[in-house]
């Protein structure tokens, strides 16, 4: 199944290239759990393919890396040059506090994204990308970015009800709920409560209760369930959303582009 196909109305997806370590560790966690759909490349070629395949993406760029100022400059001109790129929207990523160069990226080369000091701090620096993402209607009409994980192995759950142990393969998650299928379940009615729900997310264990809200079309095995917000802990929430990431950027990395 496509990851995120594009759907009008499901926001932008978002591209970091060459992102330095506090993009990657922190920054894109923080991005995630806001709505945005986020990636990273290490691969400016493929990037150019990518924004391509998905027009009217967004692209930061850490200019401190691989590249020279006037490698950077054709690099991003090609972007904005070439007829399946033309409508990506740019940002600029760096440590360089030079205002010559801040200049050359924002007015003279227009892009629309901002000039994002890293000195400023992560906090800072995620406001103003927040910011920008916002400005840029980057998270579209959806409140939650849904992963799929249908073909993963160790996305499962498990809950106990009546001395009776359920078990369930998990085939998508957002911040507010899966869709799971759980077999010999039964009937159950929408907004049956499931107490103590272990999720089991690629090594990572979250507990909480779910609410049954009905079931998928056309597989009476398939359970489409809300999270508890009151039961979910801020770490069993930070375990969710960087499962959400892993699964993003997996898609990202085995498309064929």
């Amino acid at each position: 199944m496509d990851q995120a196909a594009p759907v009008p109305g499901e926001g932008k997806k978002i591209f970091f290239l060459y992102p330095h370590s506090v993009i990657k560790d922190e920054m894109l966690d923080i991005l995630i759990m806001a709505g945005f759909e986020t990636y990273i490349s290490a691969d400016s070629g493929r990037t150019l393919r990518l924004l391509e395949k998905f027009p009217g993406s967004i692209l930061f760029i850490n200019i401190d890396e691989r590249f020279t100022e006037k490698e950077w400059e054709a690099y991003i001109r090609s972007i904005q040059e070439g007829a399946a790129t033309k409508n990506s929207l740019i940002g600029i990523l760096s440590y360089n506090q030079d205002t010559r160069l801040m200049q050359k990226y924002l007015m003279e080369m227009q892009i629309q994204c901002g000039y994002i000091q890293l000195k400023l701090g992560l906090q800072a620096s995620t406001k103003i990308i927040l910011d920008a993402l916002t400005a840029n209607e980057a998270r579209g009409r959806r409140k939650y970015i849904r992963a799929f994980c249908e073909d993963d192995i160790h996305a499962t759950l498990n809950f106990r009800e009546a001395n009776q142990v359920f078990q369930g393969k998990i085939f998508d998650i957002s911040s507010a709920g899966i869709a799971a299928r759980i077999d010999k379940l039964g009937e159950k009615a929408a907004n049956t409560v499931l107490k103590e729900v272990q999720l089991k997310l690629h090594g990572s264990l979250v507990m909480t209760d779910t609410i049954i809200m009905g079931k998928r079309q056309g597989d009476v095995n398939v359970y489409v369930l809300l999270f508890d917000p009151n039961r979910l802990t801020r770490e069993g929430k930070l375990a969710i959303h960087h499962y959400i990431k892993q699964c993003l950027q997996k898609y990202i990395d085995n498309l064929k582009v």
